[in-house]
């Protein structure tokens, strides 16, 4: 985009202080998705191993995640966009997940919100359970979707 309108830009600098606005705009702001702690208290009692795999680079994952307060060690990984080449919808961000629990993507569950989510978790041969906090019911099912829910609070019924 820059470069088609003519605008200099210094990748890692501008970057840099986008980051630096966003983390401090979030401050007090950003709050977890309704149902997303006992979701995971949930997991984590059924023995299930959990990854954090978002297209976001390290510093705006790590942001999000403290600013809702989710520990880092909740998780059993992460994966962020700087781990990957390729982008969603391309499966690479999820069997690089699975790769960090060591098991096959058809033993896995995705929870996604977007469509190109959608549709990289079913390339990659997982299960998806797709929220509608971005896109609609059928816009996600016609992706891929396995399950439909508003939210995680929803989603304990179908899993727990």
């Amino acid at each position: 985009m820059a470069e088609k309108y003519g605008i200099r830009l210094d990748l890692i600098v501008d970057k840099t202080a986008t980051y630096d606005h966003y983390l401090t705009i979030i401050k007090g702001r950003l709050q977890p998705m309704r149902g997303v702690r006992e979701f995971i208290a949930d997991c984590r009692r059924h023995g299930l191993r959990l990854v954090v795999a978002t297209s976001a680079d390290l510093v705006k994952m790590e942001g999000n995640l403290s600013e809702i307060g989710l520990p880092p060690e909740i998780f059993d990984g992460y994966v962020n966009g700087l781990d990957v080449v390729s982008k969603k919808p391309d499966p690479e961000i999820f069997l690089t997940a699975v790769a960090k629990l060591r098991l096959s993507a058809d033993e896995c569950i995705v929870v996604e919100d977007a469509v190109n989510g959608v549709c990289a978790a079913k390339s990659a041969g997982a299960r998806c359970l797709g929220l509608t906090s971005s896109f609609s019911e059928k816009k996600l099912l016609v992706a891929g979707a396995d399950w439909v829910v508003a939210d995680l609070a929803e989603a304990h019924a179908l899993f727990f």
